[in-house]
């Protein structure tokens, strides 16, 4: 077994070794930078600090990404929430969304016996040993049913769930000794308390299960938007057998043609919305890899595991913000954002600020056709960005919009890498004034 295995199937003990480690080196670089920061100007202050979080974000995703398991899950969960660290930090941690190496067969096939009474190969007519795909949390073989179907077979590594609460305790007090979770108390335990029932959705294969024939059945009126098929004798709390739909990568994709990549993103932005607005539960993971595509424009939708209920007073709330914004009313975006927790009642946020930030964001929603592929908003907002320390205790994130905007922005980038060229507008109010 190589080194990386070990790590990942070592004892609680161990792992909270590696962790404390972990914490003990951080709050030495930051106390390290707190002497460096009583001399110098401004200007070489804020150097120094950048340069600490920097270093803060590699250890982070080295420690994190060489231990696997819920800990690894819980870096890659915490990196899109990226409102919630500095820019740097936030950017080492995505290096965690990288597929992780897979575990030997041998632990596969213990765990397959373990929840379904029997090994791979009694089980299944075939089995593949070599992982279709590898995680940090389990991977994926391909198989065949006795009854002759194609599947996928998801399996979760052996004790990852033991090391859940532990893992994710540990990794919140390095973050927060490091000084890099700028929130309070009260909000800290509301933002970790989603990481943390995220987290545990993951881990419970019995409740993707439950999501994916909800949401199999919710958009089966489109024939172009397929969602595997669960086979639940062969499943469990920690095996997951779906159906084999097959389609392409988003980097194959992008080769298609113009008008087949715009009908899919037509139908990306339908899937939201619908969901969003009409079923009040939204598929959270918006990252490529749960994506596919065939060139007759199908969307095919992976990995159920983490999906937000949406209240409907915060469904309604954000229609407000967005039709608000669209029309360049400040005072009323500044209300809502007030309504569902992300104004603070500290200091005043003059109308200019608003402005500049809703002429970015909103762009590609503007009543035209919108180049994605040409886009420049994720730019302008790193630019914008250094502006929010001028408000930095006017804002703050919401606990219960950080799995929507992780969805929205996943989709983003979905429509960046497909170049979608089309009118959003014109589908959206459809769904705002309904």
């Amino acid at each position: 077994m190589s080194d990386n295995n070990k790590s990942h199937a070592s004892t609680p003990t161990k792992r909270f070794m590696r962790l404390a480690g972990m914490t003990a080196s951080i709050t030495g670089k930051v106390m390290s930078n707190s002497v460096k920061s009583l001399v110098g100007s401004a200007e070489q202050k804020a150097e120094a600090r950048s340069d600490m979080y920097h270093e803060i974000g590699k250890q982070i995703a080295n420690t994190l990404g060489e231990m696997k398991g819920a800990v690894m899950k819980v870096g890659q969960i915490a990196s899109q929430y990226q409102d919630i660290f500095p820019p740097e930090i936030a950017a080492a941690m995505t290096k965690l969304q990288k597929e992780a190496p897979p575990m030997p067969f041998s632990l596969i096939e213990q765990q397959v016996l373990r929840e379904l009474g029997a090994k791979p190969h009694q089980k299944f007519a075939e089995f593949e040993e070599t992982p279709f795909a590898a995680a940090s949390i389990g991977q994926v073989h391909r198989a065949k049913l006795i009854t002759g179907e194609d599947v996928i077979v998801k399996v979760q590594y052996p004790a990852v769930d033991e090391c859940c609460e532990s893992d994710l305790k540990h990794l919140r007090m390095a973050l927060k000794l490091a000084g890099v979770i700028k929130l309070s108390k009260e909000l800290q335990e509301k933002l970790f308390e989603e990481i943390r029932t995220s987290l545990h959705a993951e881990l419970d294969y019995v409740q993707e299960a439950a999501n994916l024939i909800e949401f199999r059945a919710f958009h089966a009126t489109d024939d172009k938007v397929i969602i595997p098929k669960v086979f639940s004798e062969y499943s469990s709390r920690r095996v997951l057998t779906l159906s084999y739909e097959g389609g392409d990568s988003i980097q194959t994709a992008k080769d298609y043609s113009q008008v087949v990549r715009n009908e899919i993103g037509e139908r990306l932005f339908n899937v939201l919305c619908e969901e969003m607005y009409h079923l009040h539960a939204l598929h959270c993971d918006s990252h490529p890899g749960n994506f596919a595509f065939r060139p007759d424009g199908t969307l095919i939708m992976y990995d159920f595991g983490c999906v937000k209920r949406l209240n409907p007073i915060l469904v309604a709330d954000m229609k407000r913000l967005v039709r608000a914004s669209l029309v360049n009313d400040y005072a009323t975006v500044e209300i809502v954002l007030r309504d569902i927790g992300v104004r603070t009642e500290v200091g005043i946020v003059p109308p200019e600020y608003y402005l500049q930030w809703i002429e970015i964001l909103l762009a590609p929603l503007k009543d035209q056709q919108f180049d994605f592929g040409k886009s420049q908003v994720h730019e302008q907002v790193l630019k914008q960005i250094k502006s929010l320390m001028k408000y930095w205790d006017s804002f703050q994130p919401s606990a219960e919009t950080m799995m929507v905007n992780r969805a929205i922005g996943g989709h983003y980038w979905n429509f960046v890498n497909l170049g979608v060229h089309m009118n959003l507008h014109k589908p959206l109010m459809t769904y705002l004034n309904t």
